[in-house]
């Protein structure tokens, strides 16, 4: 009986997970057949850590990730953690063990002051008393929560994206409707530092539907005070006005950006089928949205929280 391609391929990219699976655990198994058991379970406790870690991150991504693919990569990546803190586990290191025995006894009358401030030093010496307790202060290490900085987290939301569009009305400016700014306009302090990363990366379009010339004069005065477009980041010719919402589709549209910000859940909508990623700011959880549109409350706390869907 003949198979057929899709299942042949699928056939042969199970068995090919399999056999990476089985060196894994092959390597894993006798990796702590050479050293104690305690040891082993360690490196598997590691290694099973490790795949866990790889394949949360990888939903977290704002793009699709072959779980196949993702699959073999860890079984490599596994493979290699585990030669490495095998080696490291089985060397012995002398001069620390000199210096454990060297080690003069504690006072039995340190002060509570004393206590907290070597609370620091003493989780190092503990980390380091012994072979099982050094491997697994390695493991809690590699392990971390990581603190990234904003100018990382914003590049790696973007997904290497270099043209990005956004609405001012209530993502850059505090007020949410064309008829306010006929009296006033207020850049938000909170966004500004968010928006001058993205410009270092991509090319920022801001735009606004206006019901009259004064209201889009305040607006650039205001975007003027707040400094981004002396700090070199944003362009004044590259804020755009227009009288309908229509008119900001069809400038998202001709612009052709990788992202694009918005209010409004209709423009959401109908820019699906055109643009890579949107960015809809609301402070509602809409439902049954597409796979390229991203939620969130502001644009600052979208691009400056790594787990924000």
């Amino acid at each position: 009986m003949l198979v057929g391609p899709a299942l042949w391929a699928h056939q042969k990219g199970s068995s090919e997970l399999k056999e990476s699976e089985a060196r894994a655990q092959y390597m894993a198994e006798s990796t702590s057949q050479s050293s104690d058991p305690a040891k082993g379970e360690e490196l598997r406790d590691l290694v099973q850590r490790f795949m866990a870690s790889l394949a949360e991150f990888s939903r977290r991504l704002p793009f699709d990730v072959d779980l196949q693919k993702l699959c073999s990569i860890t079984t490599l990546a596994a493979l290699a953690i585990t030669l490495a803190f095998a080696w490291k586990l089985l060397r012995t290191p002398p001069e620390q063990q000199r210096r454990q025995r060297r080690r003069p006894s504690s006072s039995p009358n340190l002060s509570i002051n004393n206590l907290h401030s070597d609370t620091s030093l003493q989780s190092s010496e503990v980390c380091s008393s012994s072979g099982d307790s050094r491997a697994q202060c390695a493991v809690n290490e590699f392990f971390q929560p990581v603190e990234l900085a904003l100018e990382q987290l914003v590049r790696h939301k973007l997904n290497e994206g270099r043209k990005v569009t956004c609405r001012l009305l209530g993502v850059v400016l505090d007020e949410t409707t064309p008829e306010e700014l006929q009296k006033q306009a207020t850049v938000r302090s909170s966004v500004l530092e968010v928006l001058l990363q993205i410009a270092k990366f991509c090319d920022v379009y801001l735009m606004e539907r206006v019901l009259d010339d004064e209201s889009g004069e305040r607006v650039l005065s205001a975007l003027d005070d707040s400094g981004v477009f002396t700090a070199g980041g944003l362009i004044r010719d590259k804020v755009l006005f227009c009288g309908t919402e229509n008119g900001r589709i069809s400038f998202v549209r001709q612009l052709e950006p990788d992202w694009h910000v918005d209010t409004n859940a209709e423009i959401i909508h109908q820019l699906t089928r055109f643009i890579k990623y949107l960015l809809h700011v609301t402070p509602d959880r809409p439902q049954n949205t597409a796979s390229n549109v991203f939620i969130s409350t502001s644009l600052e706390q979208f691009f400056g929280d790594l787990d924000q869907r």
